[in-house]
Order: structure tokens, then C-alpha cells, then sequence
């Protein structure tokens, strides 16, 4: 591998196409710890543990020079600095080192803390792009005093509203129901008002307004294809809310075969453990494409590996990058870090071995860095 290729990885300037706001107030120390756990959605009984993984080693090597720490810095260290410095601080730092020229926002989950689009464009210098969340459109409605018999067309034109100014859509579905349900455009108006008003009236005797109702959130998918919106899925890992074994990307299979989901594009997000079930999807249908953002961070060093098999099915022109930061805007810049270093791995070691050319392998780069990302969002 050239150093000319090394270089080129290392100035390529990315989209990263799913994301959320950077923390924009100071907090302690243990909200930070907590940021670092993905899979306990309560907060840890022990929350130093969170020092001890994939992540936290990854962020204390790639990190630290970013606030003038050196490499390998110890946690206690780390914090220490990252206090003195204040959030808004390791948040302007953390972005713009990430070389992201476009963040695509998805704004519908724990907003109170984080930056809004205007304050990340602001502190990172960069693009920002917003996604709707389709599950939480739901929900402010069902809150509203709109009547739930007239809810299919209350929601059609709420995110009707919504598309002119956001460049996609994203469900949750694989945390609220599963993949394992019948996701065809629900037969009757009846039927999604009727889910509707039982909705209403689980709210109203003291239930959660959390929509994991399968019809209605079905009805919202088929709203964003109606739109014509680019359709974010959750895919794979998660929080322990969510039941892994009905977030395998194969249970999509009678929905991406349906005319109406081949209508726009269907981003298949994160993956992991999925990510050859969703290579394979991406292979199989035109309009499926994935990243694996999510668990690069959390993989830290082996998330080489990951970012190899994204590479093994599907086509280039159908893989996109991202890193799902949310919180600490270490996250934020470490997805990129340590998808820069895979690249710049993985693909130097196939220029070596003489599997592959540097200009393909330059070729590659530039199609999921941004631009699979820009054709498919319609960026300009």
C-alpha cells in the first residue's frame, strides 16, 4: 500500500448518513460512563465498568490527542481533561476532527440534551441534514387533541408537512415489534383508526405512549414510501429492549418483495450481527443498501473485521457509512477514526496482495464515504 492511499482515506471528507446531536450542556461523570454502554438501556450499577471494554480502550487511544491527552491516557486522566475542557468544547473539537462534510440527523430520540441540527451544523462547521423518526411523529399526534378516528389522515399530512424539509424517514420497528409481522399497507382506514383510538385509550388509563403497535406503525412505512422518503430501519444490535432474534434483516423478506417497499430506497442500518444477512439482502434487491455504523464503536479495534465483511456480498454502490454517534461527540469522531483505519487497512492489504488496484480501491472509498450517500438522499 502507497502512502498516496493512506492519505487519500485519511483526507476523504465522509457523510455520515445516521446520526444523532452531539451533548451540547455539561453533565457528570457517570452520564458519560452510562454513554458508553449500548446494550443496558437502565443506568449501571457500575458505571467505571464501562471503562473496561472495545470502546472505551478505542476512545482513550484515538481520542485523547484530540484534547491534548497522550495516547493510551488512563480513564481517570481522561475525564479529568474532558471536565476542564466542558462539553461544548470536546463537542467543536471531536466533529470537525471527524472530516464529516454532511451529518443526517435523526432527531426523535433523547433530544433534551443534545444539540439541535442548527447547534451541530454550528459547532461541527459542517452540512446538517434531518431524518424523521416515524414512531415519534406517531406518538406527538396521538398526544394532540386530534380525534384517532381521523388519525390516516392526520398522520399523512403531518409528515407530509415534514418532507420537504427532511432528506428520509426511519422506523424503529425492530425495537417496538419486530421484523416477524405481516408490514403489507394495512387493508382498511378502519383498521389503522381503530388501532388508533385502543392506542388512545391505553394512554389515557395511565399506559405508555410508546407506539409498538404493529399496524400503525406499518401504516407509517407505507406513508414514507407514498412520500417517496429514502427508509431507514433499525437492523440488529440494540438495548436489551429490543429482541435480536426478531431484528434479523432475513424477516424483511415478504415486506422488500412487496411493490410498494421497491419504491424507495431501504437503508438497512447498523447490522451487526446481520451484516452478511443484510449484504445478502443488498445483493438480492436493487433498492436495499447498508452500513454498519453502531458497532464500529463499540467493536473498537476488531471492528476491522466487521467493516471487512460489510465489503463480502453486497455491491459498493450499496454500502454506506455512518456511525450512529449519540451523546459524547467521541463518538461522533471515533466512527470515522476507526473506519478510516479499517479502510486504510482492509483495502491496503488487498492493493498489496494484488487482489485489487489502487485506483479501484481509491473508487470504493469515494462511493461509501459520500457518495452513495449523496445519490441516494438526493444531496446536493
Amino acid at each position: 500500500m502507497t502512502e498516496s492511499f493512506a492519505g487519500f482515506v485519511e483526507d476523504v471528507r465522509l457523510i455520515d448518513h445516521h446520526v444523532h446531536g452531539a451533548y451540547g450542556a455539561d453533565g457528570g461523570e457517570e452520564r458519560f460512563q452510562n454513554s458508553l454502554n449500548e446494550g443496558n438501556s437502565e443506568l449501571l450499577a457500575e458505571p467505571s465498568a464501562a471503562y473496561e471494554s472495545q470502546l472505551a480502550f478505542a476512545l482513550r487511544r484515538w481520542c485523547a490527542e484530540i484534547i491534548d491527552l497522550p495516547r493510551h491516557v488512563t480513564a481517570e486522566l481522561y475525564w479529568r481533561r474532558r471536565s476542564e475542557l466542558g462539553e461544548l468544547e470536546i463537542s467543536r473539537r471531536m466533529t470537525r476532527a471527524a472530516g464529516v462534510s454532511h451529518w443526517l440527523i435523526d432527531t426523535g430520540f433523547k433530544t433534551g440534551a443534545m444539540l439541535d441540527p442548527r447547534g451541530m451544523a454550528e459547532i461541527a462547521g459542517a452540512t446538517v441534514h434531518e431524518i424523521v423518526r416515524l414512531e415519534t411523529l406517531a406518538e406527538t399526534l396521538i398526544q394532540s387533541d386530534q380525534d384517532p378516528g381521523g388519525y390516516v389522515d392526520a398522520f399523512t399530512g403531518l409528515l407530509a408537512s415534514h418532507a420537504p424539509i427532511v432528506v428520509g424517514a426511519k422506523s424503529v420497528l425492530a425495537y417496538r415489534a419486530g421484523f416477524n409481522h405481516d408490514l403489507s399497507r394495512p387493508p382498511a382506514d378502519r383498521d389503522v383508526a381503530e388501532s388508533a383510538k385502543l392506542w388512545r385509550q391505553r394512554i389515557e388509563s395511565g399506559g405508555a405512549v410508546r407506539l409498538d403497535d404493529p399496524t400503525l406503525i406499518g401504516f407509517g412505512l407505507h406513508c414514507a414510501i407514498s412520500l417517496g422518503l429514502p427508509l431507514q430501519l433499525h437492523v440488529g444490535f440494540g438495548d436489551r429492549e429490543l429482541d435480536l432474534d426478531r431484528a434479523n434483516p432475513l424477516l424483511l423478506l415478504d415486506f422488500l418483495r412487496s411493490v410498494e417497499a421497491s419504491k424507495v430506497p431501504v437503508l438497512l442500518l447498523h447490522c451487526y450481527p446481520f451484516e452478511r444477512e443484510a449484504g445478502y439482502l443488498a445483493q438480492a434487491f436493487d433498492n436495499v443498501y447498508l452500513d454498519v455504523g453502531l458497532a464500529v464503536n463499540h467493536l473498537g479495534v476488531r471492528s476491522r473485521s466487521l467493516i471487512a465483511r460489510s465489503f463480502e456480498l453486497a455491491p459498493f454502490t450499496k454500502i454506506l457509512y455512518s456511525s450512529d454517534a449519540i451523546g459524547p461527540a467521541e463518538l461522533h469522531y471515533l466512527g470515522a477514526r476507526l473506519w478510516r483505519n479499517a479502510i486504510t487497512a482492509v483495502f491496503g492489504r488487498w492493493i498489496d496482495d494484488d487482489e485489487w488496484s489502487e485506483a479501484d480501491a481509491r473508487r470504493v472509498v469515494e462511493l461509501v464515504a459520500r457518495d452513495n450517500a449523496r445519490r441516494v438522499y438526493g444531496l446536493p
